[in-house]
């Protein structure tokens, strides 16, 4: 059983029809029709709001058709992992290029123009939806913030609602116009890119993204070498009369410890050891041999 059918079913059982459940759900009646005729798959399972609301309605155990739809995206992404990767519509980069700040913006054209749905346009396409979505996620319960996007873009909170679901669901290579003029357009008011260190800059509306600037940066770094272990503590370690009964935790901490050019022997770990477990230097801790 998928999600559509466990609908259609429920909604005969309780004698209510799609108007009532739209209603409910706060979604348009065509949304609630696309779902019911597969023609829109179901929204992610992580999206408690509706799955809440549905279910409420439904009368369906709490949970049982987040799972549902888990199961339902997890064998359409099975099928989709073949297929190769499509660029974005024409006027979804042309949004996107707009909203690029005067000074790059022809030169970062001419690379997405050379290399369409290159590097550069996937990584740009990425941090800008990343940003979007991370707002849109945060406010996704903030009643307020979905009428002002709805006015902002002139549209009804329930359309907002069905264009929400979607575009929560959506990634760079299924992004879609109407993703791009309900919330990439309202929700951006510019962004910029470094092309020599390619660190980026992303401008929110101030109405509709708090937090203002989103910035990226990307630095090289060299991998951080593990510290070398002192000699004393991995005598301390060999001899089990010294550390046998030793705890995980214990050991951690004695690995821990730092010296200034001095060299400890294993005794000194035994006798720090010693020192950890002795409850009058810990008066407030439970005195049970662990390191807290």
């Amino acid at each position: 059983m998928d999600v559509s059918l466990l609908i259609r079913q429920r909604l005969s059982e309780v004698g209510l029809d799609q108007k009532d459940l739209a209603a409910a759900a706060q979604v348009t009646e065509s949304y609630i029709s696309q779902l019911l005729g597969r023609k829109k798959a179901p929204p992610a399972p992580g999206r408690t709001d509706i799955y809440e609301k549905l279910e409420r309605v439904l009368r369906v155990p709490v949970g049982e058709l987040s799972r549902l739809a888990d199961v339902q995206r997890r064998a359409e992404i099975k099928k989709k992992a073949a297929e190769p990767p499509t660029p974005l519509f024409k006027d979804c980069r042309d949004l996107i290029l707009r909203k690029c700040e005067p000074h790059s913006r022809d030169e970062v054209r001419r690379i997405f123009e050379k290399d369409p749905f290159g590097e550069l346009e996937r990584l740009v396409t990425q941090k800008i939806l990343d940003v979007a979505q991370g707002v849109a996620r945060e406010e996704l319960r903030n009643e307020a913030w979905l009428r002002a996007l709805a006015e902002h873009s002139e549209r009804s909170f329930e359309q907002v609602r069905v264009a929400m679901l979607e575009f929560l669901d959506t990634d760079i290579f299924q992004v879609s116009l109407e993703s791009c003029v309900s919330f990439l357009h309202p929700m951006i008011d510019s962004w910029d890119i470094d092309l020599r260190s390619f660190g980026m800059e992303v401008v929110l509306n101030k109405r509709l993204g708090p937090g203002g600037v989103k910035r990226f940066e990307f630095v090289e770094r060299s991998p951080e070498r593990p510290p070398e272990m002192e000699p004393g503590f991995e005598r301390f370690l060999r001899d089990a009369s010294l550390s046998g009964n030793a705890t995980e935790e214990e050991i951690e901490f004695l690995r821990r410890l730092k010296f200034s050019g001095r060299r400890p022997s294993a005794l000194y770990y035994y006798r720090e050891l010693q020192n950890l477990r002795d409850p009058l230097h810990f008066p407030d801790s439970p005195a049970d041999g662990g390191v807290r």
